[in-house]
């Protein structure tokens, strides 16, 4: 069965100030390192109080990156996509065109300080966001991200649709989540995505969910503001 998600109705999440958090949508493809350059000057920013809090969505071009818990044995193709070492939590994980990256630039400090919390809150987000399309979604003990059960005649199995990697500095969180839109799911082929081989990854539109991104944004946007409070 899967894990009850945070309750979001009085979300112990929201700034007290109820201060709103930058929402950007970036055009086209955003290079990885790019992308971890701007975060890194983003959450100095706000860490110095120069600069609010932000949620940046885009997508990559494809690309693996490799989590601090990362096994090599996991990359299961070394050469069909660039490979990213980064600073986040989690193992291996694939982005690229038709998913959905929300990179999460939160004051903590403001919000409980509570970073078990402040992932509960990252998967009550996207179980919501999820739920706009009718897509029952969970977690797991033991297993991070977000999950679906799936079922047929005779046969049943439990598939990833989103991932979630964090780090926190001085209370300031960044990188984030992905959520499978529509990507090309073949190109999780060439790694065990988050070390688990037991389990397979999905889509909206593997799901039989015809959304596109703007479908997929109003949706993260509305459960965020549940979950988190004001956007601007």
């Amino acid at each position: 069965m899967l894990a009850e998600p945070l309750s979001a109705a009085v979300s112990p999440l929201f700034r007290p100030d109820g201060r709103a958090v930058e929402w950007v949508v970036a055009p086209g493809y955003v290079p990885y390192d790019d992308a971890v350059a701007e975060m890194e000057a983003r959450v100095a920013a706000i860490s110095a109080g120069d600069a609010a809090e932000r949620v940046w969505l885009l997508e990559h071009p494809p690309l693996y990156t490799a989590g601090v818990s990362a096994k090599d044995t996991d990359l299961l193709d070394t050469g069909r996509f660039p490979v990213h070492r980064t600073g986040r939590g989690g193992q291996f994980t694939y982005h690229g065109p038709g998913q959905r990256v929300a990179y999460v630039m939160l004051d903590l400090n403001a919000r409980g300080k509570d970073v078990r919390g402040f992932v509960r809150g990252l998967e009550a987000w996207l179980t919501g966001a999820l739920a706009e399309f009718g897509v029952e979604a969970g977690v797991r003990d033991g297993r991070v991200g977000v999950w679906v059960e799936r079922k047929g005649p005779g046969w049943a199995r439990e598939d990833k649709i989103a991932a979630i990697g964090v780090k926190v500095r001085k209370w300031v969180s960044f990188h984030g989540i992905s959520l499978n839109v529509e990507p090309d799911l073949t190109h999780f082929d060439g790694i065990v995505p988050c070390g688990i081989t037991e389990h397979g990854v999905t889509s909206l539109l593997d799901l039989g969910v015809i959304a596109g991104m703007d479908e997929a944004d109003a949706a993260l946007k509305a459960s965020f503001r549940r979950v988190f409070g004001p956007v601007a």
